[in-house]
């Protein structure tokens, strides 16, 4: 008898149909699992066994060559236990009706029969709708996340034998209720807000224009001068989700086995922030089969790496690539895997290992050379990348102590999304650009361009700081920027004046 049924396998953040071939055949009793199988899938034969006799239904004494197609997909996790165990009870006979051909389905079996939550069933999901399928019938611990995807019904099971039941129409199963629609998105209540921050309205500046244009941010400042408390609420004042960048962020989470079963959706933008203990696997993602790190995890949102000179060199250096082309590419012996990356990287610093250089209420205890080995630490193309890099200085006691309202977060945001209206209608016409951050060189030429004024100061600048050409750009980007905030169809001086305050670190550095 042969029995096939139709699974799939997460490759990256996409998942592709996998047949389940199951062949039975007289011999010694005997379960085969061919079709590149890892070590879990092989295991799954054992778990089948248990979960068969435990849950009513007898284990043939026949030859079972179990067949993963296709074959020369590394196949791996626990996933196929249900289609395995579906296909021997359809090649038995114990299921009749060829119902299995019209479901995809995937799950781990538990030894008494029950069906226990899988990684990555969102894309599943989605290669279901694709293939067409009648349904997809998932672990219910996994099924609200798969029932994001919309025209696809999807069934929710805890037992083995509940799906032999259905599918023998015994019992009959109601799809899962689609948990969200693309208007929930727009719902969710921020816990924190920029109304919090008091004082350090530069710095407040300094971040409404770097998440108005992409741009990524560096704060150098001493212990306790709001860095983080700063960057945490950047979040908040980033455009929301569209539906499309939820189900992409999502994916990448389902995949590495981070989505809550309560929040099948995830819906506000990610803000990831690792600590300087990480290894380059975990920031850029890796093992023996890639799964994604911090950068990919921080898809559509903000990572976030304080203390950066106490990251490994190797560590920050591998940043760069991803920075370039939001995406990140992981090559191993048996496979290649690009996972999205394109994210706001926003970190911060001290000014020097005590904390205190330049402070005027605390004395550096620093030498020259301790400050400029401590600054060393992060590279120069590292520093290139980054648009925006301010001070961000010990907060007054009357700031503090300051009794008027600071402005909230959903205020900059409306400021931040018009500004990236205007991007949008400028770059409408470039696929791989989408803010100000993004613009190449030709670009740069096209809608950068300057009046008298304001050539004049930037030459000035360039000539006494002696800032890089690279410096030069970045200076123009953000300048762009500023004026689209302000809604200028032109870049005037004052918008260059701006943009060439946020390049601190480029400056000689004065001890």
């Amino acid at each position: 008898m042969l029995a096939k049924v139709q699974s799939g396998v997460v490759i990256g953040i996409d998942a592709i149909s996998v047949d389940v071939e199951v062949d039975m055949a007289l011999g010694l009793p005997n379960v085969s699992i061919v079709g590149l199988p890892d070590g879990a899938v092989k295991e799954s034969k054992d778990r089948v066994r248990s979960a068969m006799k435990n849950s009513g239904y007898q284990v043939p004494s026949r030859r079972i060559t179990i067949n993963l197609s296709p074959a020369d997909v590394k196949k791996e996790g626990t996933l196929f236990d249900l289609p395995i165990a579906i296909g021997i009870l359809s090649a038995s006979g114990i299921i009749k009706a060829e119902q299995e051909k019209r479901f995809m389905m995937a799950g781990e079996l538990s030894l008494d029969g029950g069906i226990k939550r899988i990684r990555g069933a969102l894309p599943l999901a989605i290669r279901a709708r694709e293939e067409r399928m009648a349904g997809l019938i998932i672990p219910m611990e996994s099924a609200k996340e798969a029932a994001v995807v919309e025209d696809l019904p999807v069934y929710g099971v805890r037992a083995l034998h509940e799906v032999v039941e259905f599918l023998n129409h015994a019992i009959p199963l109601l799809p899962i209720e689609p948990p969200l629609t693309s208007e929930d998105l727009s719902e969710i209540e921020d816990t924190v807000d920029f109304s919090d921050v008091r004082g350090q309205e530069h710095a407040k500046r300094a971040i409404e224009v770097a998440t108005a244009g992409g741009h990524n941010l560096l704060m150098v400042g001493p212990p306790g001068s709001g860095k983080t408390m700063l960057a945490r609420r950047i979040p908040t004042i980033l455009p929301p989700m569209t539906f499309e960048e939820g189900i992409e962020t999502t994916k990448i989470h389902s995949v590495a086995g981070l989505t809550d079963e309560k929040v099948p959706l995830i819906r506000t933008r990610p803000f990831r922030a690792p600590h300087h203990t990480i290894s380059d696997a975990g920031l850029i993602g890796g093992g023996t089969i890639p799964r994604p790190g911090e950068v990919s995890l921080a898809h559509n949102g903000v990572l976030f790496l304080d203390e950066l000179p106490e990251f490994r060199k190797n560590v920050l250096e591998v940043l760069r690539q991803p920075l370039e082309d939001g995406k990140v590419t992981i090559s191993r012996a048996a496979i290649s895997l690009t996972y999205p990356a394109r994210f706001m990287l926003v970190a911060a610093m001290n000014p020097c290992p005590c904390g205190y250089f330049a402070s005027p209420n605390h004395v550096c205890t620093c030498t020259p050379l301790q400050i400029r080995r401590y600054r060393g630490k992060v590279s120069g193309p590292l520093l290139d990348r980054i648009d925006i890099q301010i001070e961000v200085p010990t907060v007054p006691y009357e700031a503090l102590r300051g009794k008027g309202g600071a402005e909230s977060s959903s205020d900059i945001r409306e400021r931040v999304e018009r500004a990236r209206e205007v991007q949008a209608k400028r770059f409408y016409r470039h696929r791989r650009v989408f803010t100000n951050a993004q613009m190449r060189t030709r670009d740069i030429r096209n809608f950068c361009r300057l009046d008298g004024a304001g050539e004049e100061l930037l030459k000035t600048a360039i000539s006494q700081l002696g800032f890089s050409a690279r410096a030069y750009h970045r200076i123009l980007k953000v300048a762009r920027t500023i004026a689209d905030l302000d809604g200028a169809k032109d870049i005037q001086s004052f918008h260059i004046a701006e943009a060439i305050q946020y390049r601190s670190l480029d400056r000689p550095l004065t001890i």
